[in-house]
């Protein structure tokens, strides 16, 4: 019998198988780059769009390897039937991805001998059938299983399964070419007392070579529960140490947070030394990691909240009304004519909170528990770089600027050491010189080309 390799999704999925802030004094701003999911090794990424009791999840599936290793069992709350489920666009992900990822913004300060009063006053402002039972279906009762709906979706071959107990769950699932990790019984019961039911996907390899794709794409999920969770702990039996994990939720209301465990700000806005712009990837990683030993291990950072329908600045253009349909946003599609008032609401509201847990056992022993909020607080993960002018600066007002770029210069270090835990003696090695700005910028600089 073909044996399953376990898929090891850090996201939903269960594996069973599964600072300050300081003006800038520029003319205008340009975004450089982003700490994207691509920074991680083992990066999973939800979608979770949820209004009221409803959800719809999409599962980006991180595992490498080939199409007949994949196996996946998630624990839902309900049972789910075929129009319940759906294949989706990977496209999304990398979409909402690049929208709501960590960025560097760049800044160049103007000629202080020409500065403008217009510029000082802009500064100071910004049914399934049921068929007889099969022999299948009739060794699953005996184990206390009920396969409660099979079909396939796309490239996807699907059974929702309940138990009684997980001794059964864990037979059923070896003897059916599911290799689950040798402690995954006691984790299996806790589930199964809930009530929950087990969504258990594998490849069709006949439909997956038709379609055409070299990858298996994001499944999605629609269902009606007062739950609102992710169940985690499975996949942490079978994991290589720690795992990163990406929540992209959509709310109408506001922010989203988790219940069980503390919703921490990733540090923001401080303005950093120039040469880190080309090593931002390096910088974010070190400033997650220090965030996160400062707060102990066991919290989610909240790295991006805001209403969808703008950005500022925007690291990718905002998101269309299809792609938000395709990220499982369903409460835009109401008809916006309120017939008590005669006239036509606004659009409903798509807030996105965008969650980053790196978890293992030790720091996260619960499942993660949602609510959504009212809190429309915007707030995303920013980091400034900024230019001093480069040009003679014969003027007062330009000595004076060039008396003072050495204490900036050293703020931005500190500021830099603090969020990163890199050595500040490193640091200063990397300063420029205020003699080194004596040569005008080329014009070129602005236009932000790539070595």
């Amino acid at each position: 019998m073909k044996r399953f390799r376990p898929l090891a999704m850090v996201a939903i999925s269960l594996a069973l198988v599964l600072s300050w802030t300081t003006a800038a004094r520029a003319f205008c701003g340009f975004y450089v780059s982003q700490a994207n999911a691509s920074l991680y090794n083992q990066a999973s990424q939800v979608i979770l769009a949820r209004d009221g009791d409803r959800t719809v999840v999409t599962m980006a599936n991180d595992f490498q390897g080939e199409a007949d290793d994949f196996a996946m069992v998630v624990p839902v709350p309900v049972v789910l039937q075929p129009e319940q489920v759906h294949v989706g666009d990977p496209e999304i992900v990398k979409r909402l991805d690049s929208f709501s990822a960590p960025r560097l913004v760049e800044y160049f300060d103007e000629n202080p001998c020409m500065l403008r009063e217009e510029l000082r006053e802009f500064e100071s402002a910004i049914s399934l059938d049921v068929a007889p039972a099969s022999p299948a279906r009739q060794r699953a009762n005996s184990l206390g299983i009920t396969i409660e709906s099979e079909f396939s979706v796309g490239e996807y071959d699907i059974l929702v399964l309940s138990a009684k107990e997980s001794s059964g769950l864990e037979t059923w699932l070896t003897e059916n070419g599911y290799t689950i990790p040798d402690n995954a019984q006691p984790l299996l019961q806790p589930y199964i007392r809930q009530g929950m039911k087990f969504f258990v996907a594998k490849v069709n390899l006949a439909e997956h070579a038709k379609s055409g794709y070299q990858y298996l794409r994001p499944l999605q999920i629609a269902y009606e529960s007062p739950r609102f969770m992710l169940p985690i702990r499975l996949g942490m039996t079978n994991a290589r140490g720690e795992q990163d994990l990406l929540i992209y939720a959509l709310s109408p209301r506001g922010q989203v947070e988790l219940t069980n465990y503390r919703t921490v700000k990733i540090p923001t806005d401080a303005e950093i030394p120039v040469y880190v712009k080309d090593r931002f990837e390096e910088f974010y990683t070190s400033t997650f990691d220090t965030a996160r030993d400062r707060a102990n291990k066991n919290v989610a950072f909240l790295e991006y909240a805001w209403d969808m329908s703008s950005c500022d600045p925007c690291a990718a253009p905002v998101l269309t009304p299809e792609e938000l349909r395709k990220a499982g946003v369903f409460w835009t599609q109401a008809n916006p004519f309120d017939s008590r008032a005669n006239s036509f609401a606004l659009p409903p509201s798509v807030f996105l909170t965008r969650l980053h847990v790196r978890y293992d056992r030790a720091n996260f022993p619960e499942d993660l528990v949602f609510q959504e909020t009212a809190n429309r607080e915007f707030f995303q993960g920013r980091y400034i770089l900024r230019h001093p002018f480069q040009g003679e600066t014969p003027c007062r007002a330009g000595q004076e600027y060039r008396k003072r770029l050495p204490e900036r210069f050293e703020r931005e270090a500190q500021a830099l050491a603090k969020l990163t835990n890199w050595d500040i003696a490193d640091i200063r090695k990397n300063l420029p010189s205020v003699a080194q700005l004596d040569e005008p910028r080329p014009w070129w600089d602005v236009l932000l080309w790539e070595n």
